[in-house]
């Protein structure tokens, strides 16, 4: 099959159309891949050593249809539409029992054991790794019927595929790890695909003010599509001051999707006292920031919240958030910029660096 292959961490991906995938055994579910989105993380990835073997193939927002499934399968058949995700769970673990499943103990149970031989392989038989248990920059996926999610056959591929991480990152953060509510003050810095994603979830929960913040205008103008009141561009001053000036103290809630030490600082100081501050990007292994321990958490009893997954339930979320787009209520229709072919992965996540597209979503294999 053809896949997208990283050899170096050097953000480089290799079109490749020789990548072997296994067929599936125990809870493994094969999937036809029909939708597969650009997530800056896989980027982060690609051009950093987070220790993960090399050669692998990354994606981890999927959508597409069931094509075959393993002996011990039961909540999948041949011909559902499901949506992958990143979120591991053995769903026996304390964590998992307790609906806590992006936190679960065991999530390398997923995988597959040492002596069952790699899911996917290159064509002289070598194994290739699976990132994040997905691999979905590629035309067919192998995955753990825990990391599935069905959702309705109406529900279009490129949509639906933004809800396995975007979307249930972004949205999830405000709903689940924050518990916005209704009459609460936001601000949230990044208005890239996640960022607007935690508008929606903000608004969905009845915020009052919701404050977008972000460099680009062209990216302003758009999170005002998804929710955002209030529209605050750091070149145009200290954004902190400004936020502080909106709300005339602070928000309740400052979510930062970026992963930079300054705009993680500028989040803390964002929230008002006893709000938090909830640090959703992906920083550069090693990465520190500074908190004001006296001011910031004793005086100002300030929380400082790292958010995994939006601690999103994949069973529960994704089809909850698939059903509100399609009731009309939940916008992902315009977190997709524009569909491209896996050939053009690298041009892509060119135009993803420079800041100006929410989401490319491959839809040609």
């Amino acid at each position: 099959m053809k896949a997208a292959v990283i050899h170096q961490t050097n953000g480089i991906f290799d079109v490749e159309d020789s990548i072997q995938i296994a067929q599936p055994i125990g809870h493994e579910v094969l999937i036809d891949v029909k939708a597969s989105g650009l997530c800056h993380s896989d980027l982060h990835l690609a051009e950093n050593d987070f220790g993960y073997p090399l050669p692998m193939i990354l994606g981890h927002e999927l959508a597409g249809v069931v094509a075959a499934v393993g002996p011990g399968v039961t909540d999948f058949a041949v011909g559902d539409h499901v949506v992958g995700s990143l979120v591991q769970s053995c769903g026996h673990c304390a964590a998992c029992r307790d609906g806590r499943s992006y936190q679960c103990a065991n999530p390398n149970e997923t995988l597959r054991d040492p002596g069952d031989g790699s899911r996917l392989t290159d064509a002289s038989g070598a194994a290739i790794f699976q990132g994040m248990g997905l691999a979905a920059f590629a035309e067919q996926a192998l995955v753990h019927e825990n990391q599935l999610a069905a959702v309705p056959d109406e529900l279009p591929f490129p949509q639906a595929a933004l809800l396995g991480c975007g979307t249930v990152t972004g949205a999830g953060a405000a709903i689940n790890t924050a518990g916005v509510k209704p009459g609460d003050t936001v601000a949230v810095i990044g208005a890239d695909g996640v960022g607007l994603n935690v508008i929606s979830g903000a608004k969905l929960a009845g915020a009052q003010r919701i404050i977008a913040i972000d460099l680009q205008p062209a990216k302003l103008e758009l999170a005002q599509k998804f929710g955002a009141t209030d529209l605050v561009n750091p070149a145009d001053g200290d954004a902190v001051a400004k936020v502080l000036e909106l709300t005339g103290g602070g928000v309740d809630h400052a979510f930062e999707v970026i992963g930079l030490k300054a705009t993680s600082e500028q989040a803390i100081k964002m929230a008002c006292m006893g709000g938090g501050a909830y640090l959703i990007g992906v920083h550069k292994p090693g990465a520190t920031i500074e908190v004001d321990a006296l001011v910031d958490l004793l005086t100002l009893q300030k929380k400082v919240q790292g958010v995994f997954m939006g601690s999103t339930n994949i069973k529960h979320d994704i089809p909850m958030y698939a059903n509100l787009y399609l009731q009309g209520r939940f916008n992902l229709d315009d977190l997709v910029s524009k569909e491209i072919a896996i050939d053009e992965i690298n041009e892509a996540y060119e135009e993803l660096k420079g800041g100006t597209i929410a989401r490319s979503v491959i839809t040609v294999f």
